[in-house]
């Protein structure tokens, strides 16, 4: 069944058309990655599913327009995690992450212990449990990124949606961060990643949409989307791709093809 489902969607940014009239649907309780060439379009993706930009044509939450849902409502059901660490001024870091709790707040009421519960089970989750009284501002850009993880946790929303969210981690709090957001997929949740990297995204992923200059390039299961010919024509990469014993997907690039060259 489709939680999110597009139909000649279009957005275009400063009157430039970024996504162009494109379908695709997102099944409750996968795990759906984006992938493309930096101004492919991910974000901009991303950025309408989470109500926070116009387009035109049809995208829908639950069968209803994205536009047509309250802002409260919305954030109930969505939580983003976006690639800027720029906020307006510094918070403690358990305040930031507290404020993923505001979709289920009414207007002026406190935080209760439910609340401050959820914040330190999020600082366990990513593995930043001793920061809650940190600076945000004094952390590294991995950490910052740990923390906006642990912020769309506390809103509990059915479905995630993360913008490169590996972006500025060590290697070892990718698969940490990935393998915890595939645990609660697999426990129900939907979640839709923009990614760089092919092979995380390949290993993680239950299915995977391929944008190239805003259009859907391929769209499908890993196996079948990743090949020789899409790293050629998207990515612009000589590369041949294989399957290990395990049936993960592994990729050895060969050599950059210079543009106009197929």
């Amino acid at each position: 069944m489709s939680v999110i489902a597009a139909s000649n969607l279009g957005v275009s940014l400063s009157d430039s058309p970024i996504i162009k009239q494109i379908d695709f649907s997102v099944e409750t309780g996968s795990f759906t990655g984006i992938l493309g060439p930096n101004g492919s379009g991910k974000t901009t993706l991303l950025r309408a599913m989470a109500g926070l930009i116009p387009y035109s044509g049809s995208l829908q939450l639950d069968g209803r327009s994205v536009s047509d849902w309250p802002v409260q409502r919305l954030a109930q059901r969505l939580a983003f995690v976006r690639q800027s660490h720029a906020i307006p001024f510094d918070f403690k870091v358990d305040e930031l992450i507290l404020l993923g709790r505001s979709p289920h707040k009414q207007l002026l009421s406190n935080y209760n212990s439910e609340d401050t519960r959820l914040v330190s089970e999020a600082l366990k989750q990513v593995d930043m449990k001793g920061f809650s009284n940190r600076s945000f501002a004094s952390l590294s850009g991995g950490e910052q990124q740990r923390v906006f993880l642990a912020q769309a946790l506390v809103q509990e929303a059915d479905i995630l949606l993360l913008d490169e969210p590996t972006t500025y981690l060590d290697v070892h709090h990718q698969f940490d961060f990935l393998q915890h957001v595939r645990s609660l997929v697999d426990q129900g949740k939907t979640a839709v990643g923009a990614f760089h990297d092919l092979e995380m995204a390949a290993r993680f992923c239950d299915h995977l949409i391929v944008l190239a200059d805003g259009k859907v390039a391929a769209d499908g299961d890993p196996t079948t989307v990743l090949d020789a010919s899409l790293l050629a024509s998207v990515f612009r990469m000589d590369a041949s791709v294989v399957q290990n014993v395990n049936g993960k997907i592994q990729i050895h690039y060969q050599t950059a093809l210079p543009n106009g060259s197929l």
